[in-house]
Protein backbone atom coordinates (compact mmCIF):
# COMPACT_ATOMS: atom_id res chain seq x y z
CA UNK A 1 0.00 0.00 0.00
CA UNK A 2 3.27 2.53 0.72
CA UNK A 3 4.25 1.76 -2.98
CA UNK A 4 0.84 2.79 -4.30
CA UNK A 5 0.64 6.11 -2.73
CA UNK A 6 3.96 6.74 -3.99
CA UNK A 7 2.50 7.74 -7.07
CA UNK A 8 0.97 10.89 -7.43
CA UNK A 9 -2.10 10.19 -9.14
CA UNK A 10 -3.02 7.73 -6.08
CA UNK A 11 -2.33 10.11 -3.47
CA UNK A 12 -3.76 12.77 -5.16
CA UNK A 13 -6.65 11.65 -6.76
CA UNK A 14 -7.69 7.85 -6.36
CA UNK A 15 -7.76 7.87 -2.54
CA UNK A 16 -9.36 11.42 -1.83
CA UNK A 17 -11.99 10.31 -4.64
CA UNK A 18 -12.48 6.85 -2.94
CA UNK A 19 -12.68 8.54 0.69
CA UNK A 20 -15.54 10.62 -0.44
CA UNK A 21 -17.61 8.09 -2.09
CA UNK A 22 -17.22 5.61 0.90
CA UNK A 23 -18.07 8.39 2.83
CA UNK A 24 -21.21 9.17 0.64
CA UNK A 25 -22.29 6.10 0.44
CA UNK A 26 -22.33 5.30 4.33
CA UNK A 27 -24.05 8.64 4.61
CA UNK A 28 -26.55 7.77 1.99
CA UNK A 29 -27.04 3.74 3.59
CA UNK A 30 -27.10 5.56 7.02
CA UNK A 31 -30.38 7.98 5.79
CA UNK A 32 -32.21 5.21 4.12
CA UNK A 33 -32.17 3.13 7.38
CA UNK A 34 -33.21 6.47 9.55
CA UNK A 35 -35.90 7.27 7.09
CA UNK A 36 -37.35 3.79 7.57
CA UNK A 37 -38.00 4.55 11.50
CA UNK A 38 -39.11 7.44 13.48
CA UNK A 39 -35.55 7.73 14.16
CA UNK A 40 -35.10 10.90 11.34
CA UNK A 41 -37.08 13.18 13.71
CA UNK A 42 -34.25 12.34 16.12
CA UNK A 43 -31.80 13.54 13.44
CA UNK A 44 -34.34 16.94 12.49
CA UNK A 45 -34.29 17.82 16.32
CA UNK A 46 -30.47 17.02 16.76
CA UNK A 47 -29.66 19.02 13.68
CA UNK A 48 -31.68 22.29 14.99
CA UNK A 49 -30.39 21.80 18.34
CA UNK A 50 -27.03 22.08 16.95
CA UNK A 51 -27.46 25.01 14.78
CA UNK A 52 -29.74 26.93 16.98
CA UNK A 53 -26.14 26.48 19.24
CA UNK A 54 -23.74 27.28 16.71
CA UNK A 55 -25.86 30.30 16.82
CA UNK A 56 -25.66 31.36 19.86
CA UNK A 57 -22.13 30.73 20.04
CA UNK A 58 -21.74 32.98 17.12
CA UNK A 59 -23.34 35.70 18.81
CA UNK A 60 -22.50 35.27 22.03
CA UNK A 61 -25.99 34.53 23.64
CA UNK A 62 -24.87 32.93 26.87
CA UNK A 63 -27.98 32.65 28.65
CA UNK A 64 -29.03 30.09 25.60
CA UNK A 65 -25.61 28.38 26.08
CA UNK A 66 -26.22 27.78 29.36
CA UNK A 67 -29.65 26.45 28.74
CA UNK A 68 -28.91 24.28 26.36
CA UNK A 69 -25.70 22.79 28.43
CA UNK A 70 -27.65 22.20 30.82
CA UNK A 71 -30.52 19.90 28.71
CA UNK A 72 -27.96 18.28 26.73
CA UNK A 73 -27.82 15.32 29.14
CA UNK A 74 -30.98 15.00 30.01
CA UNK A 75 -31.53 14.86 25.85
CA UNK A 76 -29.39 12.32 25.24
CA UNK A 77 -30.97 10.00 28.12
CA UNK A 78 -34.47 10.56 26.92
CA UNK A 79 -33.80 9.82 23.00
CA UNK A 80 -32.29 6.45 24.58
CA UNK A 81 -35.70 5.79 25.90
CA UNK A 82 -38.04 7.20 23.61
CA UNK A 83 -36.57 6.01 20.24
CA UNK A 84 -35.51 3.08 22.08
CA UNK A 85 -37.08 0.35 19.58
CA UNK A 86 -35.83 1.88 17.00
CA UNK A 87 -32.12 2.56 17.74
CA UNK A 88 -32.41 -1.61 18.58
CA UNK A 89 -34.10 -1.41 14.90
CA UNK A 90 -31.14 0.30 13.22
CA UNK A 91 -28.62 -1.99 15.11
CA UNK A 92 -29.93 -4.53 14.22
CA UNK A 93 -30.05 -3.87 10.25
CA UNK A 94 -26.80 -3.09 10.67
CA UNK A 95 -25.53 -6.11 12.23
CA UNK A 96 -27.14 -8.21 9.66
CA UNK A 97 -25.51 -6.12 7.24
CA UNK A 98 -28.61 -5.94 4.84
CA UNK A 99 -28.05 -2.27 4.85
CA UNK A 100 -24.86 -2.16 2.29
CA UNK A 101 -27.27 -3.73 -0.42
CA UNK A 102 -28.69 -1.49 -3.25
CA UNK A 103 -32.41 -1.56 -2.89
CA UNK A 104 -34.16 -2.04 -6.25
CA UNK A 105 -38.01 -0.85 -6.70
CA UNK A 106 -40.95 -1.65 -8.59
CA UNK A 107 -40.05 -2.46 -12.26
CA UNK A 108 -42.71 -1.60 -14.68
CA UNK A 109 -43.81 -5.43 -15.82
CA UNK A 110 -44.49 -5.44 -11.61
CA UNK A 111 -46.94 -2.89 -12.49
CA UNK A 112 -48.43 -4.59 -15.30
CA UNK A 113 -48.61 -7.98 -12.61
CA UNK A 114 -50.47 -6.03 -9.52
CA UNK A 115 -52.77 -4.04 -12.24
CA UNK A 116 -53.78 -7.34 -13.77
CA UNK A 117 -54.24 -8.78 -10.06
CA UNK A 118 -56.81 -5.68 -9.33
CA UNK A 119 -58.63 -6.14 -12.71
CA UNK A 120 -59.62 -9.67 -11.75
CA UNK A 121 -60.16 -8.48 -8.24
CA UNK A 122 -62.21 -6.13 -8.97
CA UNK A 123 -64.52 -7.97 -11.76
CA UNK A 124 -65.30 -10.78 -9.03
CA UNK A 125 -65.88 -8.38 -6.25
CA UNK A 126 -62.92 -9.48 -4.15
CA UNK A 127 -61.09 -6.52 -1.64
CA UNK A 128 -57.97 -5.51 -1.89
CA UNK A 129 -55.12 -3.30 0.07
CA UNK A 130 -51.53 -3.06 -1.88
CA UNK A 131 -49.12 -0.63 -0.43
CA UNK A 132 -46.25 0.66 -2.79
CA UNK A 133 -43.05 1.51 -0.50
CA UNK A 134 -41.35 4.52 -1.48
CA UNK A 135 -38.59 6.64 0.58
CA UNK A 136 -39.91 6.26 3.48
CA UNK A 137 -39.83 2.06 4.60
CA UNK A 138 -42.94 0.56 6.08
CA UNK A 139 -40.83 -2.08 9.01
CA UNK A 140 -43.42 -0.78 11.43
CA UNK A 141 -46.27 -2.04 8.73
CA UNK A 142 -44.84 -4.93 7.29
CA UNK A 143 -44.27 -6.31 11.12
CA UNK A 144 -47.94 -6.49 11.61
CA UNK A 145 -48.35 -9.13 8.96
CA UNK A 146 -46.46 -12.57 7.51
CA UNK A 147 -43.61 -12.22 5.85
CA UNK A 148 -42.95 -13.56 2.24
CA UNK A 149 -40.38 -11.81 0.52
CA UNK A 150 -41.61 -12.96 -2.97
CA UNK A 151 -41.56 -12.05 -6.46
CA UNK A 152 -44.52 -9.73 -7.50
CA UNK A 153 -46.98 -11.71 -9.76
CA UNK A 154 -50.61 -11.56 -10.74
CA UNK A 155 -51.37 -14.90 -9.29
CA UNK A 156 -49.65 -14.78 -5.99
CA UNK A 157 -51.34 -11.91 -5.12
CA UNK A 158 -55.36 -13.25 -6.17
CA UNK A 159 -54.28 -16.25 -3.89
CA UNK A 160 -53.12 -14.18 -1.16
CA UNK A 161 -56.64 -11.89 -1.32
CA UNK A 162 -58.88 -15.18 -1.76
CA UNK A 163 -62.03 -15.65 0.77
CA UNK A 164 -60.32 -19.16 1.86
CA UNK A 165 -57.10 -17.54 2.99
CA UNK A 166 -56.43 -16.12 6.22
CA UNK A 167 -54.39 -12.96 4.64
CA UNK A 168 -57.04 -11.82 2.22
CA UNK A 169 -58.76 -9.18 5.07
CA UNK A 170 -55.13 -7.78 5.73
CA UNK A 171 -52.93 -5.48 3.29
CA UNK A 172 -49.62 -6.44 0.89
CA UNK A 173 -46.46 -4.14 0.81
CA UNK A 174 -44.52 -3.95 -2.04
CA UNK A 175 -40.80 -2.83 -0.69
CA UNK A 176 -37.43 -3.08 -2.77
CA UNK A 177 -39.76 -4.46 -5.60
CA UNK A 178 -40.49 -7.52 -3.56
CA UNK A 179 -43.66 -8.47 -1.88
CA UNK A 180 -42.57 -8.17 1.36
CA UNK A 181 -45.18 -9.26 3.59
CA UNK A 182 -49.21 -9.70 3.60
CA UNK A 183 -52.12 -9.52 6.02
CA UNK A 184 -50.36 -6.45 7.69
CA UNK A 185 -52.79 -3.77 9.20
CA UNK A 186 -52.63 -0.25 8.47
CA UNK A 187 -53.87 2.78 10.55
CA UNK A 188 -57.29 3.96 9.52
CA UNK A 189 -57.87 7.64 8.49
CA UNK A 190 -58.66 10.13 11.34
CA UNK A 191 -60.65 12.66 8.75
CA UNK A 192 -63.47 13.79 9.60
CA UNK A 193 -65.16 14.50 6.36
CA UNK A 194 -64.36 10.93 4.47
CA UNK A 195 -67.43 9.70 2.51
CA UNK A 196 -69.84 7.65 4.62
CA UNK A 197 -69.74 4.84 1.78
CA UNK A 198 -66.11 4.00 1.92
CA UNK A 199 -65.38 1.07 4.34
CA UNK A 200 -62.57 -0.36 6.19
CA UNK A 201 -59.98 -0.82 3.29
CA UNK A 202 -60.50 3.23 2.10
CA UNK A 203 -60.19 4.42 5.18
CA UNK A 204 -57.07 2.41 6.26
CA UNK A 205 -55.44 3.41 2.99
CA UNK A 206 -55.97 6.73 3.55
CA UNK A 207 -54.68 6.36 6.93
CA UNK A 208 -51.33 5.31 5.78
CA UNK A 209 -51.26 7.73 3.05
CA UNK A 210 -51.67 10.25 5.62
CA UNK A 211 -48.72 8.76 7.98
CA UNK A 212 -46.36 8.39 4.73
CA UNK A 213 -45.91 8.86 1.45
CA UNK A 214 -46.86 4.89 0.53
CA UNK A 215 -49.12 4.69 -2.17
CA UNK A 216 -51.90 2.49 -1.54
CA UNK A 217 -53.82 0.38 -4.69
CA UNK A 218 -57.68 -0.45 -2.78
CA UNK A 219 -59.96 -2.39 -4.80
CA UNK A 220 -63.52 -1.99 -3.33
CA UNK A 221 -65.46 -5.66 -2.61
CA UNK A 222 -68.67 -3.83 -2.68
CA UNK A 223 -68.67 -2.41 -6.07
CA UNK A 224 -65.27 -3.66 -7.77
CA UNK A 225 -64.19 0.03 -8.27
CA UNK A 226 -60.15 0.74 -8.31
CA UNK A 227 -58.84 3.45 -6.27
CA UNK A 228 -55.24 4.97 -5.68
CA UNK A 229 -54.45 6.86 -2.19
CA UNK A 230 -51.13 9.09 -1.43
CA UNK A 231 -50.01 12.31 -0.27
CA UNK A 232 -53.42 12.02 1.95
CA UNK A 233 -55.61 12.17 -1.15
CA UNK A 234 -57.68 9.05 -2.05
CA UNK A 235 -58.72 9.17 -5.56
CA UNK A 236 -61.71 6.83 -6.30
CA UNK A 237 -62.92 4.82 -8.73
CA UNK A 238 -60.32 5.33 -11.40
CA UNK A 239 -59.64 3.52 -14.42
CA UNK A 240 -56.62 1.08 -15.58
CA UNK A 241 -55.15 3.29 -17.55
CA UNK A 242 -55.07 6.14 -15.22
CA UNK A 243 -53.89 4.02 -12.49
CA UNK A 244 -50.93 2.84 -14.44
CA UNK A 245 -50.13 6.45 -15.82
CA UNK A 246 -50.08 7.66 -11.74
CA UNK A 247 -47.76 4.76 -10.71
CA UNK A 248 -45.64 5.21 -13.38
CA UNK A 249 -44.89 8.67 -12.80
CA UNK A 250 -45.22 7.99 -8.27
CA UNK A 251 -42.71 5.13 -8.61
CA UNK A 252 -40.00 6.99 -11.36
CA UNK A 253 -40.63 4.26 -13.45
CA UNK A 254 -39.98 6.20 -16.36
CA UNK A 255 -41.85 5.47 -19.77
CA UNK A 256 -45.06 3.38 -19.25
CA UNK A 257 -44.86 -0.24 -20.41
CA UNK A 258 -46.63 -2.14 -22.63
CA UNK A 259 -50.27 -3.86 -21.31
CA UNK A 260 -50.43 -7.38 -20.78
CA UNK A 261 -52.05 -9.49 -23.35
CA UNK A 262 -55.37 -9.70 -23.32
CA UNK A 263 -55.69 -13.47 -23.50
CA UNK A 264 -54.00 -13.31 -20.18
CA UNK A 265 -56.78 -10.66 -18.42
CA UNK A 266 -59.45 -13.28 -20.31
CA UNK A 267 -57.68 -16.26 -18.47
CA UNK A 268 -57.12 -15.05 -15.11
CA UNK A 269 -60.51 -13.39 -14.92
CA UNK A 270 -62.23 -16.89 -15.65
Amino acid sequence: MGALQDFWIVRELVLPALDVLLLSFLIYRGYQILVQTRAVQLVRGALFLGILYAVSIFLNLRTLQWLINLLAPSFVIGIAIIFQPELRKIFTRIGQGTWLHLNSGARPQQIDAVLLAAETLGFRRRGALIVFSRSVGQKNIIETGTALDSEVSSALLLSLFSHDTELHDGAVVIENGRIASAGCFLPLSEQMDVRRSFGTRHRAALGLAEESDAVVLVVSEESGAVSLAYDANLYYDLTTEQIRDQLTELLNLGPRPASPAAEEVAELAD
